[in-house]
């Protein structure tokens, strides 16, 4: 095993901090009601070769609510719950750091990381869609807060940053296994 996998097998959130993730994103979407929940369902039944039309990034305008949500559902969690859903959501841009995802979404390294933001912000059935179809991502689709979401509330809660202790970088490019060498 190479030190690579070793980091990777240590730092994987176990199967209950991700079932929590997911669970808390949907609860936050849940509460905004069915339009928010339309649009969702519009960027999944779409077919990802033809060209997005507007409607598909009307899901933005419902980004600043869900935050808002997901932080007051948050808001009162005790650290190690914080740093598990931060590990989690570690992770989840983790994964989705690779060459074939960033041909659909572009953008620089950090306008990359806000991409993969937004596909993990839209909740479980987006994310697991871009992950098995890149061509689900949406060009120039971005949720930058989403990305130290819950870093940033253990932050302000605690006064200071978590220790997901999982060795690995959300930041763009890190994922050596998403960016094979040409």
């Amino acid at each position: 095993m190479t030190d690579i996998d070793l980091a990777v097998s240590a730092s994987s959130p176990t199967a209950e901090e991700e079932a929590r993730f997911w669970a808390l994103l949907e609860q936050a979407w849940a509460q905004l009601g069915p339009e928010p929940a339309a649009a969702r369902r519009a960027l999944l039944d779409r077919n990802p070769d033809s060209d997005p039309d507007d409607e598909l990034y009307a899901i933005h305008t419902w980004l600043a609510p869900f935050l808002d949500v997901l932080g007051g559902l948050a808001a009162e969690l005790p650290a190690p719950e914080l740093v598990a859903l931060d590990r989690v959501a570690e992770r989840k841009l983790y994964d989705i750091d690779r060459a074939d995802i960033h041909e659909f979404t572009d953008g620089s390294d950090d306008g990359f990381l806000y991409a993969r933001g937004f596909i993990v912000a839209v909740g479980r059935e987006f994310y697991e869609a871009v992950r098995a179809d890149p061509a689900m991502a949406l060009l120039d689709a971005s949720c930058e807060e989403f990305c130290y979401f819950f870093a940033h509330l253990h932050d302000k809660r605690f006064g200071d940053w978590p220790n997901t202790g999982s060795g690995i970088s959300r930041e763009s490019v890190s994922n050596a296994a998403g960016w094979p060498a040409e």
